[in-house]
């Protein structure tokens, strides 16, 4: 089929022991999934997942042993780091069951929701859509994917960060408010999943800012680690 312009290249992480990529095909996000987040951010309980989403193309794959550089946007003096579980659909689907969701699992990863914080509060002092704060360019590091078959114990993996070496943020997976089960249940009514769909599933307490040259670590057990350097 003849195109106008020619294609972008899809955006692609890379994967732990293969040559092979994972074609990325959409980013959801889960928003204050960890109670202690969601207590720093403002809200207390148990409430409704909300989900946001960013461009495929916000992407930054990191290869294993690799520092990736990520640039400080514009716009902001208030750039924050969210460290977070990412979820690598393999399989689509509608109104997904919760006992079958990591069926469609196909593999996890570390991943940064880096975020304009203070674009994201006036938004919401506004009632404006938060696009700007999180959909950005380069706003989605992520490190190299580890087939789920290969992660075993991950809904109780410990999760931390480390900037510049001191630590940030450290938490388990077990600490999530919704766990991924209850997260692909939850997007698949409202979206239809497609191979491809990538899910930040929220990010615990100790979000904060970062200027340039600050280096970011970021770690779950099991997977492969994540380091970026704000260029």
């Amino acid at each position: 089929m003849p195109y106008v312009l020619p294609p972008a290249a899809p955006a692609s992480l890379s994967v732990c022991g293969s040559d092979q990529r994972f074609a990325v095909h959409r980013i959801y996000c889960v928003g204050r999934n960890y109670a202690e987040h969601a207590r720093e951010m403002g809200s207390t309980g148990r409430e409704a997942p909300f989900f946001f989403m960013k461009p495929a193309d916000a992407v930054v794959p990191v290869a294993a042993g690799q520092t990736g550089s990520v640039p400080y946007p514009s716009l902001t003096n208030n750039y924050h780091h969210e460290l977070e579980l990412v979820v690598a659909m393999g399989r689509g689907g509608a109104d997904i069951a919760v006992d079958s969701a990591l069926e469609h699992v196909w593999g996890y990863a570390v991943g940064l929701d880096m975020t304009r914080r203070d674009l994201q509060s006036e938004a919401k002092q506004k009632g404006r859509p938060w696009s700007i704060a999180k959909g950005f360019d380069a706003s989605a590091p992520i490190g190299p994917l580890t087939p789920a078959a290969q992660a075993q114990g991950i809904a109780r993996a410990g999760i931390a960060l480390t900037v510049n070496g001191s630590e940030r943020q450290k938490s388990t997976i077990a600490d999530m408010i919704w766990s991924v089960p209850e997260i692909i249940a939850h997007l698949s009514r409202a979206w239809l999943l497609a191979p491809g769909d990538l899910i930040f599933t929220g990010t615990p307490a100790g979000v904060g800012a970062v200027v340039r040259g600050d280096l970011l670590a970021g770690h779950i057990d099991g997977l492969e680690p994540l380091r970026v350097k704000i260029a």
